[in-house]
């Protein structure tokens, strides 16, 4: 996922310092995914343009250094610098300083920026303290000794500005082995997870000796055409593959029923869901006929439809990192041979690189379609022809004029309208394949308090987390 280490400048290791109580952001999420102030205590918008935020005034981060105008501005203008993503989220000219007062300048409306100043990203850290070995001073309830790729380790600021933290020591521990993730919570050398393969579940029933926390999030289990493969070009082909994959079979059986299916990014929760405006049927007859009518049939018999005496194989690319992706992997690879297509499959940690060689057809991953509450995010990450992760090389005329349209309006009705528009252009060029919604489940001891699932995934550990 690239959220190794807890510099929020990094990729999305923002992720990290948020979720383990290291980073905080100006504003947060609530449980209804709206922004409320967080280090920040209000704003203000003086005109499309420019927006003043007032800040905190008992914040100092671990590293000693009170939290003021300049320290977030120096936070920030390091961020733009670094980091593509929040450079093309926040589209930032520059930002003013004084006392406990940040102005920022937008060169063009930004209705969003509030919601994407919630992003880990935004995580404010003390920049004259720098980054060393992936550490950051921030100013969350924890603090980190020492950070690694499998372990980080962490313990209480006890000058923290909010709620005091109940526990003195945190260990966070990188299991990628969900075997092995189920016998450390069985055996309780691990007192909390995140991740739990779905078919342990029903180990851990016993409510005298487990519990678990969950709620419906905007993760998305999806996967892109790759538009610049000559097996893609074909509408017809990429049609197909979307009617041919059983999505209730996946989350039914394949998710024992954690998870909720997917007919575009945003679950049904979301206002700018398209979940019960379109029609999204297992039709794998229908996507027969379509390859027929591409010129795909079987004509050698052996179970795989052909054309010019080649199989029709397609290389379906994801990675090991969330361990639905495997399992979505061999579902899709049942469903296809069904209409008599090939899939060769590479779950590769490799997988970014993978992507810069163009060895694929098609490339699944999970994303959090909406972590800023508002739907712009997604078509700015996976859409555009500026996203950073089109890793399907897709471009529609319609889709970039509805976003200049979108990225401008204020008004919320019209941007869930416009956000529905646009859903329906990449569904209807089959561009991309929407398959399921994460249940968000956070399984742990009986004695842990206050650990609580949250919808945007972001917060975890915070200074509510007791142990008896």
């Amino acid at each position: 996922m690239g959220d190794a280490g807890l510099n929020p400048h990094d990729n999305y290791s923002g992720w990290s310092a948020v979720r383990y109580g290291v980073g905080e952001t100006l504003f947060k999420f609530s449980d209804s995914m709206e922004p409320m102030p967080w280090l920040a205590e209000s704003y203000r918008y003086i005109d499309d343009h420019t927006v003043e935020i007032q800040l905190r005034n008992d914040v100092n981060f671990s590293s000693g250094r009170h939290m003021d105008a300049i320290a977030v501005k120096e936070c920030l203008d390091d961020l733009l610098a670094k980091h593509e993503r929040a450079r093309l989220d926040l589209k930032i000219d520059r930002i003013d300083a004084e006392g406990q007062t940040i102005t920022i300048h937008t060169p063009e409306p930004c209705p969003t920026l509030i919601h994407y100043l919630c992003d880990p990203y935004g995580a404010i850290i003390d920049m004259q303290q720098g980054v060393k070995d992936d550490n950051v001073a921030g100013t969350g309830p924890y603090i980190a000794d020492s950070v690694t790729d499998t372990e980080i380790y962490l313990h209480k600021n006890d000058a923290y500005w909010g709620t005091k933290p109940k526990v003195d020591h945190v260990i966070v521990k990188t299991m990628t082995d969900g075997n092995a993730m189920t016998a450390a919570l069985q055996s309780g050398d691990v007192d909390a997870t995140y991740g739990l393969p779905y078919a342990s579940y029903a180990l851990f029933s016993d409510t005298n000796k487990f519990q678990i926390a969950s709620c419906a999030t905007s993760r998305n289990f999806f996967a892109q055409m790759n538009m610049k493969s000559s097996i893609m070009q074909d509408d017809r082909v990429r049609k197909a593959i979307c009617l041919a994959i059983d999505k209730k079979g996946f989350v039914d059986t394949l998710l024992q029923g954690q998870g909720e299916v997917a007919v575009g990014p945003f679950p049904k929760g979301m206002r700018s869901s398209i979940s019960g405006e379109r029609e999204d049927i297992y039709q794998p007859e229908e996507a027969k006929k379509l390859l027929a009518e591409a010129g795909w049939k079987d004509t050698d018999g052996d179970g795989y439809v052909d054309k010019d005496g080649k199989n029709l194989t397609i290389r379906w690319l994801t990675y090991p990192g969330r361990m639905e992706l495997p399992i979505l992997a061999q579902a899709v690879q049942d469903n296809l041979k069904k209409i008599g297509i090939q899939v060769d499959v590479n779950c590769s940690q490799s997988h970014l690189q993978i992507l810069e060689t163009g060895a694929y057809d098609v490339y699944a991953s999970a994303l959090v379609t909406a972590p800023t509450g508002d739907p712009e995010y997604f078509f700015t990450t996976c859409a555009l022809d500026r996203s950073t992760k089109n890793r399907g090389f897709y471009h529609s005329d319609r889709l970039e004029a509805l976003y200049t349209e979108l990225h401008q309006t204020f008004d919320i009705d019209k941007r869930n309208q416009l956000a529905k528009e646009m859903q329906q252009v990449i569904l209807d060029d089959h561009a991309f394949l929407f398959v399921s919604y994460l249940q968000m489940s956070i399984l742990s001891r009986k004695g842990v308090k206050g650990m609580v699932a949250h919808p945007c995934d972001y917060y975890e550990i915070t200074a509510d987390l007791d142990l008896e």
